[in-house]
């Protein structure tokens, strides 16, 4: 699966509302939390802020690959 998902930053104060997933495109925040919860993306974790789950990449010692991070 993708390990370049990217995180679009298009909520209110900056949040992922929409995730960008490299050859499969816009990608909602629910679908792809539902989709890390079922496996279909192994390098990534979901966590919860304020109630919300959002997706995460799995810590690799590497800052460049994280979610938000260009």
């Amino acid at each position: 699966m993708a390990k370049n998902i990217k995180g679009n930053q298009d909520g209110p104060n900056g949040r992922n509302e929409s995730y960008t997933i490299p050859g499969r495109g816009v990608v909602s925040r629910a679908n792809l939390v539902r989709e890390v919860d079922q496996g279909k993306h192994p390098d990534f974790h979901t966590i919860t802020v304020d109630g919300r789950d959002y997706v995460r990449g799995n810590p690799d010692g590497s800052q460049g690959n994280n979610v938000d991070d260009e």
